[in-house]
């Protein structure tokens, strides 16, 4: 079974970019929902295939894939923060993000570009491409995981959700996506990409 994973941080420790009470419903509540309906959808799928009963396979795959995706994109979020981020990254990759975007801070604008951009709910990333050898940014809607749907190896990711910000950035997307950049630990992303590597 999968359980919710603990947060490395307390809840108020991203204060005052992303407040306490913001991240209380996060984590506590809504991808708590994530891995509880994740658990129950795979029970069923289970007896599905005992019975192999294709229909209901088929019927589940979307709850599989919006809480198996929720589950996935929300345990490398919470890592991909921290209250001792921001800043730029070091080493092998702010190389490559110079390499593949030109700059840091062109970086920065595409991604939050892409983030904003998402219609509805979904979530802006920092990829890897391991055939190409390249960073990429891509934004998926919904809970779609990175990799199932692009093939791309997630990095970083924002959550756009309005649960993600709304109780203290209202409607301004934007204002939220600026706030973000102050907690990103840069540690937990060089960390992913140098894995990518190997």
């Amino acid at each position: 079974k999968h359980s919710l994973p603990d947060l490395p941080y307390d809840y108020g420790a991203l204060e005052p970019h992303i407040n306490a009470e913001i991240m209380q419903l996060h984590h506590s509540k809504h991808h708590a929902a994530y891995v509880n309906n994740l658990n129950v959808t795979e029970e069923k799928y289970q007896e599905a295939l005992a019975k192999g009963d294709v229909t209901a396979q088929i019927a589940l795959q979307p709850a599989l894939k919006f809480n198996g995706g929720g589950h996935i994109n929300h345990s490398i979020f919470w890592t991909n923060l921290s209250p001792n981020g921001g800043g730029e990254p070091k080493g092998e990759l702010l190389e490559a993000i110079k390499r593949d975007f030109g700059s840091f801070e062109k970086f920065k604008e595409k991604l939050t570009a892409a983030s904003v951009g998402v219609q509805g709910s979904g979530w802006g990333w920092l990829g890897f491409n391991k055939e190409r050898g390249q960073l990429q940014i891509a934004a998926c809607p919904n809970q779609d995981p990175l990799q199932g749907t692009t093939g791309l190896i997630p990095l970083l990711g924002i959550d756009v959700w309005e649960h993600a910000y709304y109780l203290q950035y209202k409607n301004v997307r934007p204002d939220y996506l600026k706030a973000i950049w102050n907690v990103i630990n840069w540690e937990n992303v060089t960390e992913r990409y140098m894995a990518c590597k190997k």
